[in-house]
């Protein structure tokens, strides 16, 4: 059975990798593999009563990840609806290129902490296309963007998926990632930026030509959202997401209660906003059509590879691979470190949930160095290249960045700030352990 099974994950991990070249969506790829690995275990077992105790437990951590990324997508959908990052993205005006670059990597990076590192990458890299005209500039800006939004997003509960998956798993707390890795992550963008700041110096900025209005966009149902609207959209949508681990903090309840109740707020308030308007103005503007724009490809794909780790978690194959790399590698700071490039050439969903399932929290409680490194570089390690995140797959498809021209401009770079970061996260440790 084992055999069996590491093959089917295996094919699947290899299909979700090459996704692009192979043109097969990557969530067909885990619900087929998860689904079979499931029925492999289950016959193999031979044992019902135990598979579904397993599955039940499975489908409990699941459904706490799939719930809580489904109601924080929904708010950020909510907020892009009333055209609310206008409210940040307006205010960066400078004629400075190299100024123009650390306020667009700061916004990002803080906007990513409190969003998540993909919506907020497609948000800054489509403001590229208003602000900039040389396409050269704007792919470096991209390519930073990126490295922005992961760096933010792994000092932050709600910033990235993997940082997510740990928190609701119990292997991290909220305040503690904070903490912990944001002075990494500062350093792991500061080194790439500065860098790319010096290469631009004295360089203008050339705005596109008949740029249009940042403010409507041309969006019909930004047209019917006031600026009253728009900033109580956005404030509160943030509001809420930032209120989310002090809420689980305070109640002892998974986080995705917090999401729900928050999502329940924010569509009270915008029916209230709304209720005077036509029913055409509304329809855009409404949660009930936010719920419809959500990426439910991703949320099928989470659900799927979460299934098929499981299988390996539940046959202690994961326990045999974490004995095998500490007998091997022997230092836990290099194999974390290894498992954060690999998520650059694979998806770091996958390696996350493996990881978790590889090692026991009786042997390595919360927020031990081994679950703290993890979000760091499974968080970071995505930015050396293109294809190693959601925010660079989204930043290549914007752009249209070509790979190759990453890997000769960004991924260097990127790989530099990784270990800068990594080596400033093991000192910091050293020194406070």
């Amino acid at each position: 059975m084992d055999a069996i099974l590491i093959v089917l994950f295996v094919i699947t991990y290899a299909a979700i990798a090459f996704e692009h070249p192979l043109k097969i969506n990557k969530s067909a790829s885990a619900l087929l593999g998860g689904s079979l690995m499931w029925a492999v275990y289950a016959l193999a077992l031979a044992d019902p009563p135990t598979v579904t105790h397993d599955l039940s437990e499975t489908l409990v951590g699941t459904a706490q990840i799939v719930f809580f990324l489904m109601g924080a997508m929904t708010i950020v959908e909510v907020v892009d609806a009333h055209k609310g990052f206008d409210v940040v993205t307006t205010r960066i005006k400078t004629t400075s290129l190299p100024r123009l670059l650390v306020l667009v990597c700061g916004v990002t990076f803080f906007l990513s902490a409190i969003l998540d590192n993909l919506t907020t990458t497609i948000v800054m890299v489509s403001l590229l296309s208003k602000l900039l005209k040389n396409r050269q500039d704007r792919l470096f800006f991209a390519g930073l963007v990126v490295i922005a939004a992961n760096s933010g997003g792994a000092w932050s509960p709600i910033g990235d998926v993997t940082t997510t998956m740990l928190w609701i798993g119990g292997q991290i707390t909220a305040w503690s990632i904070v903490h912990s890795l944001i002075l990494p992550s500062i350093v792991n963008l500061l080194v790439p930026l500065a860098y790319c700041a010096w290469l631009l110096r004295g360089k203008p900025v050339v705005p596109p030509d008949g740029t249009v209005s940042q403010t409507t966009g041309g969006n019909p149902a930004s047209a019917a959202a006031s600026a009253f609207d728009r900033n109580t959209m956005f404030f509160l949508g943030l509001g809420v997401l930032i209120a989310v681990p002090a809420f689980k903090t305070v109640t002892h309840l998974p986080p995705f209660i917090g999401v729900l109740l928050g999502l329940g707020l924010l569509w009270l308030v915008g029916d209230i906003l709304h209720r005077g308007k036509s029913l055409e103005e509304r329809s855009e503007l409404q949660l009930s059509h936010a719920l419809s724009r959500i990426d439910m490809s991703s949320i099928v794909f989470f659900i799927g590879i979460l299934l098929a780790v499981a299988t390996l978690e539940h046959t202690h194959i994961l326990t045999g691979l974490a004995q095998w790399l500490d007998s091997t590698v022997g230092r836990q700071d290099i194999i974390v470190m290894l498992i954060g490039i690999f998520s650059a050439i694979v998806d770091n969903v996958p390696l996350v949930a493996a990881s978790m399932g590889m090692y026991s929290m009786e042997t390595y409680p919360a927020d031990s160095f081994l679950w703290t490194f993890l979000a760091y570089c499974a968080g970071t390690g995505g930015s050396i290249l293109i294809i190693g995140s959601a925010a660079g797959v989204a930043a290549m498809g914007i752009e249209k960045i070509d790979f190759v021209w990453y890997v000769r401009n960004i991924s260097l770079l990127a790989l530099a700030g990784y270990l800068a970061g990594a080596f400033v996260f093991i000192v910091q440790y050293s020194l406070t352990s």
